[in-house]
C-alpha cells in the first residue's frame, strides 16, 4: 500500500473511532436503582446521608444521570407511605434497590423477594428475618450492620461511669422505628442489674411524648438517660437534646451526630454517613452480577466514644479524666 493511501486509510478510521464510541456507549444499558429513605427531603442528615451513597458509587464509576438512573422515596416515618413508597419503586424494576435503616428495608422486604436489596443502619438483621446468617445472608438482601445490641450495655457501664450517683436510669425508643429494641433492653437491662441500677422502659410514639416522657421520670432524684439508635430518635435528636438539658438528664447516645449536636456522650459506630458510602460498594458488586446471597452481611469494624464537656459542665457532670483519654474526639467549645 503506498504511503498516501495508508494515511487516508488512517485518518478514516481515527473519524470513525468517535462514532463507534458512541454507538458503544449508546448501547450500554442506563442501570437503575430505587432508595427507600426514612426521613425527609427536607431532613439535612438525610441528605447528607444521599450524598455520601452517590460519592460511594461516583467513586466507583456509577454516575447518576450517565450510566445509572436513583430514584428516590421517602417515607417520612409514616407506615402506610412506607410500604406505597417500596411498591413504587419495586414497580420501577429497579436492578437493585437500597434501604437506608431498618423500617425502610423491612417495608422493601414485604414489596419483593426477587429484587436484590443492600441496607444500611440495620441493627440486628438476624433477629429481624432479613437474612438467614451474616456470613451467608441466603437471599435477596445483604448489607451494613450500625450497631449489636451487645452494645447495650456498654451504654450502661459508661454513663454510670460518669454518674456514679445514678440508680435509676430510662432507656428511650421509638417501637415503630425500632422494632429490635427489646434486645437491646435486655442487654441494658443485665448491665444495669450489675451495678445496683434500675433501668426503666421509655417508649414514645411522637415527638409531643419526649418532654413528657422525660418529666415523668425525672421526678425522682439520680436519673440517667440511654437513648435508642433509630430513625425516630435522630430525626428528633434537637428535641431530644434539649429535653435532657431541660430536665438535666445525663445521657448517652448512640453515634457522634447527638455529642456534636450538644448531647454529653456517644458511643457507637462510625458517622451514618459511612454507612452509605460504605453500601455503594455493595450495590456496585450486585450491579456488576454478584448475588447477595453470596455477600456477607459487614458488622461496624470500629466504634467511637465521643465527650462533650462543654456540656459536662452544664450539667455539672465530671467526666473521668482517664475515659477523656480514651475518647476519640472531645468536644469542648
Amino acid at each position: 500500500m503506498r504511503r498516501r493511501e495508508f494515511i487516508a486509510l488512517l485518518g478514516s478510521v481515527a473519524a470513525a473511532w468517535p462514532l463507534a464510541t458512541k454507538a458503544q456507549q449508546a448501547n450500554e444499558r442506563v442501570r437503575r436503582i430505587g432508595v427507600l429513605m426514612p426521613g425527609t427531603e427536607r431532613d439535612q442528615d438525610g441528605q447528607s446521608r444521599i450524598t455520601a451513597f452517590q460519592q460511594g458509587l461516583a467513586k466507583i464509576g456509577w454516575i447518576d444521570g450517565r450510566n445509572v438512573q436513583i430514584d428516590y422515596r421517602w417515607a417520612a416515618l409514616d407506615v402506610d407511605r412506607l410500604r406505597t413508597s417500596a411498591i413504587e419503586l419495586v414497580d420501577l424494576r429497579p436492578d437493585v434497590l437500597f434501604a437506608g435503616n431498618t423500617t425502610t428495608l423491612a417495608a422493601l422486604q414485604r414489596a419483593t423477594r426477587s429484587i436484590p436489596i443492600v441496607f444500611t443502619l440495620v441493627a440486628d438483621p438476624i433477629r429481624g428475618g432479613f437474612v438467614a446468617s451474616l456470613a451467608r445472608p441466603g437471599g435477596n438482601i445483604t448489607g451494613f450492620m450500625s450497631t449489636e445490641a451487645p452494645l447495650a450495655g456498654k451504654w450502661m457501664q459508661l454513663l454510670k461511669e460518669i454518674t456514679p450517683e445514678m440508680r435509676r436510669a430510662a432507656f428511650l425508643f421509638n417501637p415503630e422505628a425500632a422494632p429490635y429494641s427489646k434486645d437491646y433492653f435486655q442487654f441494658a437491662e443485665t448491665a444495669a442489674a450489675s451495678i445496683t441500677v434500675e433501668l426503666i422502659a421509655a417508649p414514645v410514639h411522637n415527638e409531643t411524648e419526649i418532654d413528657g416522657a422525660l418529666t415523668t421520670l425525672t421526678r425522682e432524684p439520680s436519673y440517667g438517660l440511654i437513648v435508642m439508635p433509630d430513625a425516630f430518635t435522630r430525626l428528633h435528636r434537637e428535641r431530644i437534646i434539649a429535653a435532657a438539658a431541660q430536665h438535666h438528664l445525663p445521657a448517652i447516645y448512640p453515634d457522634r451526630s447527638f455529642a456534636t449536636d450538644g448531647g454529653l456522650i456517644s458511643y457507637g459506630g462510625e458517622s451514618p454517613d459511612v454507612g452509605y458510602r460504605q453500601a455503594a460498594s455493595y450495590v456496585d458488586r450486585i450491579l456488576r452480577g454478584e448475588k447477595p446471597a453470596d455477600l456477607p452481611v459487614q458488622a461496624p469494624t470500629k466504634y467511637e466514644l465521643v465527650i462533650n464537656l462543654k456540656t459536662a459542665k452544664a450539667l455539672g457532670v465530671k467526666i473521668p479524666t482517664s475515659m477523656q483519654l480514651l475518647a476519640d474526639v472531645v468536644i469542648d467549645e
